[in-house]
């Protein structure tokens, strides 16, 4: 039999088997599907439009800002592309490829932990600022800091793409377990780090003048860092209790004809009352934290004046010292020191 050229891309993503999960109602599927692709499209976009901003703007193009926005950008963008198959086909979402699985399920996961580990970068460099002039020792500690969360980061990705291909060749239920355990173990390490880097930030009063510097506060940075750290831990506790409490071949309230876990790496099947779950807690534990810290990075006006809003003290930094635009902002501890 003959198969038509656009056959054959779409074997390219998605396999041949048959689908046997429930069938939701049409409009109420197209409704859901087109609010949550134009929500992730909206971020995208937004997202989009910062780093736009900061070559428009003549900011530093590889800082904590832009490597934290392109993050962003990149996960976006595969949610928004996930979500798209649905318009067309909840089949072809359900039957993908090993690459295009991993793809759209499982290097979401895998970014927002690159930004979890990023932001614990940037808030101990905040500190590390901080102490600059009185622990100048501490700037020791910057390389090292960076080698070991790149190292979790490598091993955070090896390990997911790993437990991908053995989902996909039968060991289903190891594999889930593995993941799991590697994955929110390291999510909650990172919380835990993040929480004790902000907590000691909030008793530094330098680290308030040093922020307030940057066009924000202590306290903007704790409440953003709470809810991120809360977010995330309860996914991560969420997960572990769930894969090692109620196995997926037993009935509980947990349970949605999947294997259970909020991230959906192990995704079987997305159908049904499991498709309205998938969206929602994608919403309020990916969505709703990564929307937050973009927020938080998003970039300002160079002319923009915070002196009069009570941000910034006028007489102690000028009216081009805010979040993340800083000429200074690169400076070294010395050279802040020094300063």
């Amino acid at each position: 039999m003959e198969v038509s050229p656009r056959e054959e891309v779409s074997t390219l993503f998605t396999s041949l088997k048959e689908s046997h999960g429930a069938a939701i109602n049409p409009t109420l599927e197209l409704s859901l599907t087109a609010v949550y692709t134009v929500l992730y499209s909206f971020l995208f976009v937004f997202v989009y439009l910062q780093l736009w901003l900061i070559l428009h703007y003549g900011h530093k193009r590889f800082s904590y800002q832009s490597v934290f926005l392109f993050l962003c950008l990149l996960w976006a963008a595969l949610r928004t592309t996930l979500f798209s198959f649905y318009f067309k086909n909840v089949v072809q979402a359900n039957q993908l490829q090993p690459l295009a699985y991993w793809l759209l399920y499982c290097c979401p996961v895998c970014l927002q932990f690159f930004t979890l580990c990023l932001l614990n970068l940037y808030f101990t460099q905040v500190m590390f600022k901080a102490k600059a002039k009185y622990s100048p020792e501490l700037t020791k500690y910057k390389l090292p800091l960076r080698l070991f969360f790149l190292s979790l980061s490598v091993f955070f990705l090896v390990a997911n793409l790993t437990c991908a291909l053995l989902v996909h060749d039968g060991g289903i239920r190891h594999a889930v377990l593995a993941r799991v355990l590697i994955n929110d173990s390291l999510f909650v390490l990172c919380a835990v780090s993040l929480a004790v880097c902000i907590f000691k930030i909030a008793k530094m009063s330098s680290a308030n003048v040093y922020l307030e510097s940057k066009g924000t506060s202590v306290c903007q940075a704790t409440a953003i860092g709470a809810v991120v750290i809360l977010l995330y831990t309860s996914r991560a506790c969420y997960n572990l209790v769930v894969v090692s409490l109620f196995p997926a071949d037993r009935p509980s309230p947990f349970n949605y004809s999947w294997y259970s876990v909020s991230d959906q790496a192990d995704v079987q099947e997305v159908s049904g009352q499991t498709y309205i779950v998938f969206g929602v807690i994608l919403f309020f534990w990916e969505l709703l934290p990564t929307s937050l810290v973009v927020v938080f990075f998003r970039v300002q006006r160079p002319n923009q004046n915070l002196a009069p809003g009570g941000m910034i003290n006028s007489h102690s930094f000028s009216s081009r010292a805010y979040f993340f635009d800083n000429p200074r902002r690169y400076d070294s501890d010395d050279d802040l020191s020094r300063n």
